[in-house]
């Protein structure tokens, strides 16, 4: 249970900061607009007609709290003493994996990649989340 409340409260922070920031500052990832794209062409794909407007930016939402949850949930397999320094490497991870996977995978990477601080801020983004999943797993976890 700690690793999944730990993941989620990652998630959270991940998207909460992407969120935050967006509103004010015009280089912040926009990992919301790959997630829209990515989720509209994977249900095209199986067929269903996807939302728009701010149907599929909920769904959009849900769906990325949900997997970046399960995503930081699995650094709970490591030792306790270590979970930060793990959580910090699992988002260091994903980070990079978002700015690398975007483009082989269809998506336009352009919202994450437009600039250098674009990068760095996404990479940095994901691995805050993993440090915050790593620090609530070990504080939820009994010594």
């Amino acid at each position: 249970m700690s690793s999944l409340l730990g993941g989620i409260a990652g998630a959270i922070a991940l998207n909460a900061v992407h969120q935050a920031v967006k509103q004010f500052y015009h280089a912040a990832p926009r990992v919301d607009l790959v997630g829209e794209e990515a989720m509209a062409k994977g249900l095209g794909k199986l067929g269903v007609k996807p939302p728009t407007g701010n149907a599929l930016f909920g769904a959009t939402m849900a769906a990325d709290l949900v997997s970046n949850a399960l995503y930081y949930s699995a650094i709970g397999a490591g030792k306790r003493k270590q979970l930060p320094v793990i959580g910090a490497a699992a988002g260091l991870a994903a980070g990079i994996g978002a700015l690398t996977l975007t483009k082989p995978m269809g998506l336009n990477d352009a919202p994450i990649t437009k600039t250098n601080q674009t990068k760095v801020l996404t990479v940095a983004w994901y691995t805050l989340g993993g440090i915050v999943a790593g620090c609530v797993i070990k504080r939820l976890r009994k010594k």
